[in-house]
């Protein structure tokens, strides 16, 4: 066998120690829990900073747009965001109305962005 796949052999190992380990150890399964939460909180503060860092690459290009493309923009991003927020309530508990509503708020917020895109590479 070759080094890489006794590396490979050795990460798949620790992967199944640590999933036994949450598995059978007293407690495991709220670690886990807490874990989960701690990365999605990681990963929604590495979103937020990217939109930061896109808003304040590309903030002389947005206020280039006009009032009305603007006020469009940030509606479809607020829209889709709420909407992804809801995701959970409105597929669980709206049954079919509410998943028909969240595919069309997503259909309708990726419609109003491509249309501002549009509008803008029209100069």
């Amino acid at each position: 066998m070759g080094s890489e796949t006794r590396k490979h052999l050795r990460n798949i190992a620790i992967i199944v120690v640590l999933a036994v380990a949450v598995w059978k150890l007293p407690g495991g399964g709220e670690a886990s829990v807490t874990i989960s939460n701690l990365l999605w909180i990681v990963f929604i503060g590495g979103l937020l900073f990217f939109g930061y860092r896109m808003y304040m690459e590309h903030r002389e290009t947005l206020f280039g747009l006009t009032e009305r493309q603007r006020g469009v923009l940030y509606a479809a991003i607020a829209l889709a965001t709420i909407t992804i927020v809801a995701t959970r309530r409105m597929w669980n508990e709206g049954g079919g109305l509410g998943a028909i509503l969240w595919l069309g708020f997503l259909a309708l917020s990726i419609y109003a962005v491509f249309s501002v895109w549009r509008a803008y590479r029209e100069y």
